[in-house]
């Protein structure tokens, strides 16, 4: 006879329970309802024996039951086994003990206690095998908050371990433990332990009773009959899960009444919650949920929560993540390097093992090979190259002096990027101070950087349009000496249209120089930097940590690698609601909770200035426990103002950074523990490098991406690059705002326990904190004039973006008036100009707005006339004009579609 399939052993070893989707469904609704109870909601919870089953894995997705941290228990059979068969029962409070393992309390305890009956060997361990065959979909859905421990060991030494991965991996507000284990691995004992460290609310017995109930058919109705909403008063009036705030004299603020629960079979059923019908409710009673119960005052969440559109079920795909393992048991030393050059990286540089990718390479480039380079972000790749440059540059005979030139050119995307090289070099070149380093870049002013140049560098770190603008114009600039030649984030490069550029410090190279060695390094590989490769590169040796880099173009199913601790949240959020959620999560991660740094990505220049200043200006007054501060960094900003926010966030312990794709490549920011996505990336490679800002060299981070019920198939585009990203619930996001009375309203949903009056609470607070950010908007015509500029920005960035993500993000799918209210305005569409509009006189506007759109109708017309007319003439390749219309980081990324100014020959957007 098969054993039944495992789902949990709380009660007895007799207890069978087939758990199908049907009893699955409903017991994960028994869960689901107990635990949007204000104590579970408030303290947290842990769940035992459950999930065990790929069913139960994907009902507990639909539910929305998101744990923070899964601990698995694992032990030999013959330790199963002896646990299994020395277990007693105490028939009083329905523990479980053993003789060896827990020990009871007391005497008394020890006493009463009652040995159950048990099953055979053979089928304890049928049972065991089963559990492990089934247990695997749970390590596939999990696996990045999942960790195995070996329960064969004391149970102190378990609970040990447990606490330190629970405690360094906490991200929510409370705590979210399940803890899976076959039968005998000391679970219960655990969960016992967890709680009562934690204060969480202990499930120990939830699971039992609602198996209980399983076993005596009552789940075969169906789930949304009131049979259900039946079970689950039931099981909510054990000691362990029932709400202290629940106490038999506050008849109207329960869910349901004492008198209600003793004649529960006899009594007629009230109507089940909206969460456990699959029709929609009655208009009749949305209507009274939407008004609040304050009287002739009272507040209408309709304009916030109304008409959005139904959130999707996330079922994520099991993926094999690709991960790299970042350190190596090897150190500097182990290299044969100069004394001193290691001392300075041990000291200065606090760095004393090899990452993966710095093993590899170092060795490599000291033999003096050409290299292509190809590892994550944040895996060291800058000294990757940067400790052998040094290394060979202080043993050269004759020795290097400052009157040699250019001995080295280091060529990087951004500025930003080059402050942090040439900073780095700077270190390393302490010990030889005969070798002087220098950075060239767009921004200063080039008398100066031609004085530095007539003096001396030898190593040079320049960005791609400033160096091409010496080579042709600074006489004094010599490349014969050069030896080195580094290109830096190569994709990035390639991808922000510096081809041209680059073919001018190629060309200036092979002129003049002679033989160099080539170093090429990206995070991701595409068909421009194979070319690249094949251009600079002689007999190169290709360098990839997570595996040999493919020969043939990527395809859509490339996989990307990310830091083995980040972990990847997205949350689905409706359009109007995007930017109360943005403000609610700052203020929960940086002002509500413990200090951190968040780095916030948008798509436009614009968007990045108005959002600076609605927060910097409305989540500032809000007293709290310390102050907030925000940042800007965009393309548009002079230097000495990038370089001056570079440096302020590199050495604050918390804020937050507002920016473009301009911090998306190769910045070292230390301490930031979330990156925020607030618009979508253009590319998976590009998700792959926003998130790199985190977890880096072997850190934690975090990282969450903002997306709307419309564009949720970007998770399957992510999957399809084997990057998996588990779902952060919108209303767990703006429950923060329950710390704060600021934002209260003026219903009574506060002082009440039922899931419904919790939520409408929540929603209650949102819309307070959203009139807040609106009314700051409309206080002055300059802010609203500052906001129609960035909604009209990220419309206009929304049209870039590739053609195989079209149907993801399309403009034609956006709500136009949900999306202006998540920029803080309250005006329709049709109300948006380019110019600031009188409110309540739209007639000459109208005028002068129809006059407009005949103008421009008339130039496009003339405009097709003339390209009918030259069919010679050359057009812009759509991959060049995305490429053009992608760069976040120049400026607001939305010049593709006008003609543009000439500039002088030599000078680029960013450069110069």
């Amino acid at each position: 006879m098969p054993p039944p399939p495992l789902c949990s052993n709380m009660v007895s070893h007799d207890l069978h329970v087939s758990v199908q989707e049907d009893s699955a469904e409903v017991l994960v609704q028994q869960l689901q309802q107990r635990l949007k109870e204000t104590d579970c909601f408030h303290k947290g919870w842990v769940l035992v024996g459950i999930p065990q089953t790929r069913v139960q894995v994907l009902q507990l997705q639909r539910a929305g039951i998101i744990p923070e941290h899964v601990v698995m228990l694992e032990a030999p059979e013959e330790v199963l086994l002896q646990r299994n068969h020395g277990r007693f029962t105490d028939p009083v409070t329905g523990d479980v003990y053993h003789q060896l393992f827990v020990q009871p309390e007391n005497d008394t305890i020890k006493r009463r206690l009652e040995k159950g009956r048990s099953l055979s060997d053979q089928q304890l361990l049928a049972k065991v095998q089963h559990y492990r065959c089934e247990v695997t979909a749970v390590k596939a859905a999990y696996q990045h908050v999942l960790k195995v421990f070996n329960a064969d060991q004391p149970p102190a030494d378990v609970f040990q371990q447990a606490l330190t991965f629970v405690t360094t991996r906490r991200h929510f507000r409370t705590p979210r433990i399940v803890l899976v284990g076959p039968s005998g691995s000391g679970k219960s004992h655990l969960a016992r332990l967890v709680s009562e460290k934690y204060k969480v609310v202990d499930g120990t017995s939830m699971t039992s009773s609602a198996e209980q109930q399983l076993c005596l058919n009552i789940c075969s109705v169906p789930s949304s009959s009131s049979s259900s909403l039946s079970c689950s008063r039931k099981w909510a009036k054990h000691k362990k899960w029932t709400s202290k705030k629940q106490k038999p004299e506050k008849k109207k603020k329960s869910f349901i009444s004492p008198e209600e629960e003793e004649d529960d079979e006899e009594a007629p059923l009230q109507a089940p919650p909206p969460e456990l019908t699959h029709g929609p409710p009655q208009k009749k009673r949305r209507r009274k949920e939407e008004v609040k119960e304050g009287g002739s005052g009272s507040i209408k969440t309709s304009s916030l929560f109304r008409h959005n559109p139904e959130i999707p079920e996330i079922l994520r795909p099991a993926v094999a993540q690709l991960k790299e393992k970042v350190f190596t048991s090897a150190s500097f030393s182990d290299l044969h390097l100069h004394p001193h050059l290691v001392a300075t990286l041990n000291k200065v540089l606090n760095v004393s093992r090899l990452t993966s990718i710095q093993q590899q390479t170092i060795p490599a480039l000291l033999s003096g090979r050409d290299a292509a380079v190809r590892s994550q972000t944040g895996s060291g790749k800058t000294l990757s190259y940067a400790v052998p440059l040094v290394q060979r540059l202080q043993a050269s005979e004759p020795k290097v002096s400052r009157s040699d030139g250019p001995l080295a050119l280091v060529v990087v995307p951004t500025r930003e990027l080059a402050l942090q090289t040439y900073n780095t070099f700077q270190k390393l070149l302490k010990p030889f101070t005969w070798i002087v380093p220098g950075v060239l870049m767009g921004g200063e002013k080039k008398k100066a950087e031609k004085a530095r140049i007539r003096k001396g560098m030898n190593v040079v770190v320049s960005t791609p349009g400033r160096l091409a603008d010496h080579i042709q114009n600074t006489l004094s600039l010599a490349l014969s000496a050069v030896r080195w030649l580094v290109l830096d984030e190569a994709d990035r490069i390639l991808d922000l249209g510096f081809d041209r550029e680059l073919t001018v410090i190629l060309n200036g190279l092979n002129r003049t120089g002679p033989t160099r060695q080539n170093v090429l390094l990206s995070a991701t590989l595409s068909p421009g930097v194979t070319r690249l490769a094949d251009v600079c590169l002689h007999d190169p040796i290709s360098i990839s940590v997570s595996g040999p880099a493919p020969s043939d173009p990527p395809s859509q199913s490339e996989s990307f690698a990310v830091p083995e601790e980040l972990q990847q949240f997205v949350v689905l959020v409706p359009s109007k609601v995007r930017l109360v959620c943005l403000a609610a999560f700052i203020l929960d991660q940086c002002k509500f909770s413990h200090s951190n740094k968040i780095i916030v990505f948008v798509s436009s220049c614009e968007a990045v200035e108005f959002l600076h200043l609605l927060f910097g200006s409305v989540l500032t007054r809000h007293a709290a426990n310390q102050e907030l501060s925000f940042l800007r960094l965009h393309g548009n900003m002079r230097q000495e103002e990038r370089s001056q926010v570079f440096h302020q966030f590199s050495a604050s312990a918390t804020g937050v950074l507002l920016c473009t794709d301009v911090a998306a490549r190769g910045l070292d920011l230390p301490q930031v523990t979330w990156i925020v996505q607030y618009t979508p990336p253009s590319s998976t490679a590009e998700y792959v490098h926003r998130v790199g800002r985190t977890a880096r060299i072997g850190g934690s981070g975090n990282s969450l991406l903002f997306l709307t019920p419309a564009e949720a198939t970007f998770i399957t585009e992510l999957a399809n690059h084997n990057i998996s990203v588990s779902e952060m619930k919108l209303q767990d996001v703006l429950s923060c705002l329950m710390k704060d009375d600021a934002f209260k309203g003026r219903g009574k949903y506060h002082s009440q326990t039922s899931p419904q009056a919790l939520q409408q609470d929540i929603r209650e607070r949102a819309t307070v904190l959203q009139t807040q950010l609106e009314d700051f908007v409309h206080s002055d015509a300059r802010w609203v004039q500052a906001a129609k500029k960035a909604l009209q920005s990220f419309l206009r960035a929304y049209t870039t973006y590739p053609a195989h993500l079209k149907q993801v993000f399309h403009l034609r799918r956006l709500h136009l008036g949900h999306t202006a209210k998540s920029f803080g305005l309250r005006d329709a569409p049709q109300g948006l100009s380019p110019g600031p509009a009188p409110r309540g006189h739209g007639g000459p506007w109208d005028r002068v707005r129809s006059r407009n759109q005949n103008q421009a109708g008339k130039r496009a017309g003339n405009l097709r006339k003339n390209q009918n007319q030259n069919p010679g003439r050359k057009r812009l390749h759509p991959g060049h004009r995305e490429a053009v219309l992608i760069r976040s980081e120049f400026s607001s990324g939305l010049e593709g579609g006008g003609a543009k100014k000439r500039r002088k020959r030599g000078i680029t957007e960013e450069e110069d």
